[in-house]
């Protein structure tokens, strides 16, 4: 498979998705906070949205992949799983090496599509029971999972990021998603769909960066957010690669410092491109960011510190003086509060000036089609809880 990501809004032809599943139904509202989930999706009903969001991306000649039907391609071999194994407890960070050598066999028991499903939703304490125990193991034990399930998962665009004809294989910031990068490690190094696929950024990395912080805006120009989620050193290590070590086009990025709060968690969050020349955005973020410009020099990054509007700055270097950024909830206050908190301003381009769109947020949607853009609305009362329409990843 071939990857050709140089627009968020060009036709859209191959996404990667995970379907929500048994994770949810290992939350409680004890977890909630250390899981990053401010409420708990009902699964039945979650499962019907995103079946239904799913189809609309295949009706409109999208071709879904899940990136966990991929991982059990990639994990084939014995040798491959096992080591799989081995590395996802290692991130899970389980100390104890009676429950370690447990959690193995146990997992390793599994066919691979049912240890994949294991895995992403969790094991529970009592599972199974311990060949054999000790003081430490009774102080471990004294909780409800051995391993935390993947809620999170849903949001697959921020694990990787597809840029240019690369893959970015993201350092997550939080312990509670560190795991979910090893996937599409696995997938691009053992799934022969994508031999041969470089990685400009490596989960190994020190750095933490999410891919909900990268947009690919033109074959040159990148929009990369510092958050709360993406620390500054990455977006160099990231422009650096890109700029010197591959023969990728790109030849600026955009490194918008945005709010580091959760109401701002990601750049795609907040900022989504629907047209060529056109951007949704939320209400306050011209009076909340600052932009550095990191262009590619004879023989080092060069930074600008711009001083102009955000509109002013897109124009100026995406060579478009008729871009136009349009605010979530237009200029009425209530409802862009309400429908940011819904992400209204968080939308996916399927083609230039078509977009997909939560349904519960009609002030956006009205105001997108006012400005000629064609919105094409999805369910939203258990998706808008955990999962964010632009977390799909693109990779063709």
């Amino acid at each position: 498979m071939s990857i050709n990501v140089y627009s968020e809004v060009k036709d859209l032809k191959r996404v990667l998705l995970h379907r929500p599943g048994l994770e949810l139904e290992n939350m409680e509202p004890d977890l909630l906070e250390e899981l990053l989930f401010e409420d708990i999706p009902y699964l039945k009903k979650a499962q019907q949205e995103h079946d239904y969001f799913a189809e609309i991306l295949r009706t409109n000649g999208v071709h879904v992949e899940y990136v966990t039907d991929l991982l059990a391609t990639a994990l084939s071999e014995d040798e491959i799983k096992k080591q799989f194994v081995k590395e996802y407890l290692d991130l899970s960070e389980v100390k104890n090496q009676y429950i370690l050598k447990a959690l193995e066999e146990y997992l390793l028991s599994f066919d691979t599509k049912g240890m994949i499903n294991k895995i992403v939703s969790g094991v529970r304490i009592n599972e199974f029971k311990l060949k054999k125990e000790n003081f430490s193991t009774k102080v471990r034990m004294n909780k409800q999972f051995y391993l935390l399930p993947l809620p999170n998962l849903y949001f697959q665009r921020d694990p990787i990021a597809f840029v240019g004809k690369g893959i970015v294989i993201n350092k997550m910031m939080t312990k509670a998603r560190r795991r979910e990068s090893l996937f599409m490690k696995y997938v691009v190094k053992y799934n022969k769909d994508f031999e041969g696929t470089p990685i400009y950024y490596d989960m190994n990395n020190h750095f933490a960066i999410e891919g909900g912080d990268v947009l690919v805006l033109t074959d040159k120009v990148l929009a990369i957010g510092i958050s709360q989620r993406t620390e500054p050193e990455a977006v160099e290590i990231l422009a650096k690669k890109l700029f010197f070590e591959t023969d990728e086009s790109f030849d600026t990025i955009l490194a918008i410092n945005i709010p580091k709060k959760r109401a701002y968690m990601h750049l795609d969050t907040i900022f989504t491109m629907v047209d060529n020349d056109k951007f949704l955005a939320h209400s306050k973020l011209e009076s909340s960011l600052l932009v550095y410009v990191i262009k590619k020099g004879e023989k080092d990054l060069e930074v600008i510190e711009e001083k102009a509007s955000l509109e002013e700055i897109l124009q100026k270097y995406m060579n478009n003086g008729k871009i136009k950024i349009l605010k979530c909830g237009g200029e009425d206050e209530i409802a862009a509060k309400r429908e940011q908190w819904n992400d209204g301003s968080n939308v996916l381009a399927i083609k230039p000036g078509v977009v997909i769109a939560y349904d519960r947020n009609y002030v956006t949607n009205t105001l997108l089609r006012e400005n000629g853009i064609n919105v094409i609305e999805i369910p939203s009362s258990e998706l808008s809880r955990g999962v964010v329409v632009q977390d799909v990843c693109p990779c063709l």
